[in-house]
């Protein structure tokens, strides 16, 4: 039986996953995940992202950062943006959500985004927001799990690979 777990970490506990973070999202991007980086990508480049974007964010308590774990492993992760504007205070996004290709089709993502929800519910937000690449794999997983679309904007943003421009398709979900 496959264990999962969820935990949103805390500020003292960033360092000590950083490699695992940085690893996963190495992994992902080498598969073709659209989450604004392209190919190659190194471990050495997710280290940057997380120490210099997404850890200090943390620290500020402007955005959540999940980390799921497969087997007591890490295997995934997604974050949550708090800090919106003013006139948003209700409002929250969806950023990065990753699992590690060799995790995936076990319930991670699902995982992640019931965390999600939670973590949104406890810092007081009714809305939750995200984007996704037009047709990828985690569209129909945010369907499930309550997102609806607003629209699709067409030749948004390259592939990983560099070849194609692909369209994004916005999400949300009222809790």
């Amino acid at each position: 039986m496959t264990a999962i777990s969820i935990h949103a970490l805390a500020a003292d506990e960033l360092d000590a996953h950083a490699d695992a973070l940085a690893r996963i999202m190495a992994e992902t991007v080498s598969q073709g995940a659209a989450i604004g980086y392209m190919q190659p990508f190194s471990v050495s480049d997710g280290l940057d992202f997380f120490q210099q974007q997404v850890f200090p964010e943390v620290r500020a308590a402007r955005r959540r950062l999940l980390l799921a774990k497969l087997d007591g492993l890490p295997a995934g992760s997604v974050q949550l943006i708090t800090s919106l504007p003013p006139n948003q205070p209700h409002r929250c996004e969806v950023a990065k959500m990753m699992v590690a290709p060799a995790a995936r089709r076990r319930g991670l993502g699902r995982a992640l985004l019931q965390a999600l929800d939670a973590e949104a519910r406890a810092a007081g937000k009714s809305l939750i927001t995200l984007d996704t690449r037009t047709g990828d794999r985690a569209e129909p997983l945010y369907r499930a799990a309550g997102f609806k679309t607003a629209g699709v904007i067409p030749g948004f943003a390259l592939d990983p690979d560099g070849r194609a421009l692909h369209a994004t398709t916005y999400m949300y979900k009222t809790l």
